[in-house]
């Protein structure tokens, strides 16, 4: 709150509120980025599952370093060179239809407050571990007093303060992960085969732990490996606050700058959550992890009390609950700035609106979203949080991507594909996680008295996906209104540009 008063913007403006007047420097940006992008998923959620699981939850810590790759090669100076402050602005630079404005603002939404949830769920987990209190309605305190500090800090500070949250985030996120992951190697005299081998023994799946198929198994095991890859490598490319933030910097250049750093920390990263998720099994045990969360979700707490008791918890809570504010200040401004600039400004007043009421609704959004997210987070708190992530990557994966690199690369591109290929993506999605074996169907599933699970992957990007590309090309070719494509030339000239680093 210190940091959201002193931060505060500048001018009571679009600009200032939501991107700071890309005043950003590729450095600073880049560590925002990364503080923005690693989550309570990657701290709390991998190290879990694959201290449960082993091998399988490697493909969350190979999928983001992917997805980072492809954002860098693909993605982040055409869109800083074409958009604005929102997916919209990127898609309407070309095609320049209110409606998919209203489509890309509805995606940012759903995308935004599933990924929310995701780490209002990580709160909970924590708060039960270390504040000793039993029982769902602890969590349900913390995590509303969470969603409250939050909605203040967005409020009051907007991108100032949210960047440097997420700075500081980022330096005690991986400051603390490192010395965690040192401390874990020491035991076991810097030696990783030490490490396996011990992780291996120690309980739950014993020597299967270190081979494919524990939590993946048979054919359909394969292919749900494979679609949770494929949400976890595209879906990075479609995050709506990963976007947003390539418009804090200047120019199209440094906002290559920022996410090549943002790669490089997302890389050290994972590498360091691999190390506790091994460690965790192997200092902690696969079974009592297990007792503590069937979820997986306190291990990192769990492994923190075994290696320096009470105060080396302590300090893992605090990064940890700094983790969450950070991201969830994040995606809570990327989702009320696409409620207030696309559907508000542009959809519903049709760009006429002064600059102050902009803010003004982009306010109230923060704490609509806020309150929202916070009150679905509260029913769902038994989930493993690294499924939910993997879903929010589906979604963006499905019904942001699409539409965006065909904005930006494919010259027979209209808006009635953009507006096919969004929806489409965002529908096919919902209903096959709705038929999925993790919402109905099985005991540990979110609505176990219930049985419509007739879609057999738990993740949906393997078939979400190539729908929404489909839907993108079927919807361009059949447009009559723009035979032919929307124009073309001033996206392909500000795309190419970028290569020299100009606007």
């Amino acid at each position: 709150m210190f940091l959201a008063l002193w931060l505060t913007p500048e001018r009571d403006t679009p600009g200032d509120f939501f991107v700071d007047e890309r005043r950003l420097s590729a450095v600073r940006n880049g560590f925002a980025m990364f503080g923005d992008y690693v989550s309570a998923a990657t701290l709390l959620g991998t190290p879990g599952l694959i201290a449960l699981t082993g091998y399988d939850g490697v493909v969350y810590l190979v999928g983001p370093v992917v997805g980072c790759v492809l954002l860098l090669f693909l993605v982040a100076e055409p869109v800083h060179s074409t958009g604005r402050f929102t997916i919209g602005d990127c898609l309407a630079q070309r095609l320049g239809a209110r409606a998919v404005y209203a489509a890309s603002s509805v995606s940012t939404l759903v995308i935004c407050l599933l990924y929310l949830v995701v780490q209002m769920v990580g709160a909970g987990s924590i708060a039960a571990s270390i504040l000793g209190i039993p029982g769902e309605v602890s969590q349900r305190v913390v995590v509303g007093a969470l969603g409250l500090l939050m909605i203040m800090y967005v409020l009051i500070g907007g991108m100032r303060a949210t960047t440097a949250m997420q700075m500081i985030k980022a330096a005690l996120l991986l400051g603390t992960a490192v010395l965690l992951a040192v401390w874990v190697l020491a035991r076991f005299a810097f030696d990783p085969g030490a490490l396996l081998s011990a992780a291996s023994g120690s309980g739950g799946p014993g020597d299967d732990l270190l081979r494919p198929g524990t939590r993946f198994t048979g054919i359909r095991g394969g292919l749900d490996l494979l679609s949770l890859a494929l949400a976890l490598a595209l879906g990075t490319a479609g995050l709506p606050h990963v976007l947003m933030r390539l418009g804090a910097v200047p120019t199209a250049a440094k906002a290559r700058r920022s996410v090549r750093l943002m790669t490089w920390l997302t890389c050290a990263m994972c590498l360091v959550a691999g190390v506790l998720g091994f460690g965790a099994a192997a200092l902690v045990g696969a079974d009592a992890v297990a007792a503590d969360s069937s979820t997986g979700n306190t291990a990192l707490p769990l492994l923190a009390e075994r290696l320096g008791g009470a105060p080396l918890v302590s300090l893992v809570s605090c990064v940890a609950f700094a983790t969450i504010l950070a991201v969830v200040a994040g995606v809570t401004l990327a989702a009320a700035t696409s409620l207030s600039h696309d559907l508000y400004v542009t959809v519903l007043r049709r760009g006429d609106c002064p600059a102050r009421r902009e803010v003004l609704v982009a306010r109230v959004a923060v704490v609509v979203i806020g309150v929202a997210a916070t009150s679905l987070s509260m029913y769902v708190q038994h989930i493993n949080i690294s499924f939910l992530a993997g879903l929010a990557f589906a979604l963006a994966a499905s019904a942001s991507l699409p539409s965006l690199l065909y904005g930006l690369y494919w010259r027979g591109f209209t808006a009635k594909g953009a507006v096919w290929s969004i929806y489409g993506g965002l529908a096919s999605s919902l209903l096959l996680v709705l038929l999925s074996p993790d919402v109905t169907g099985s005991p540990t599933a979110l609505l176990p008295g219930l049985d419509l699970a007739v879609f057999p992957l738990r993740n949906p990007a393997l078939v979400a996906v190539p729908i929404g590309f489909l839907l993108g090309w079927l919807g361009s070719v059949r447009d009559t209104r723009e035979p032919g494509g929307a124009p073309f030339a001033e996206t392909e000239v500000r795309v190419l540009a970028r290569a020299r680093g100009r606007d």
